[in-house]
């Protein structure tokens, strides 16, 4: 399951082609600073993510 809509990344990148690899890399590295963020949240004592969680 991917966490972005790929025609969104698309028209980010204008005039570039885009491989799977790409995608796959993309929805990791999301999937790994969402991780980090709660784990950093709860750290903090919060239920909250923050932009500064990121």
């Amino acid at each position: 399951m991917a966490l972005f809509v790929k025609s969104a990344i698309r028209s980010q990148l204008k005039n570039m082609r885009v491989s799977q690899e790409f995608f796959k890399a993309l929805d990791k590295n999301i999937s790994d600073n969402l991780i980090a963020a709660v784990e950093r949240a709860k750290s903090n004592g919060r239920k909250t993510c923050r932009g500064c969680d990121l």
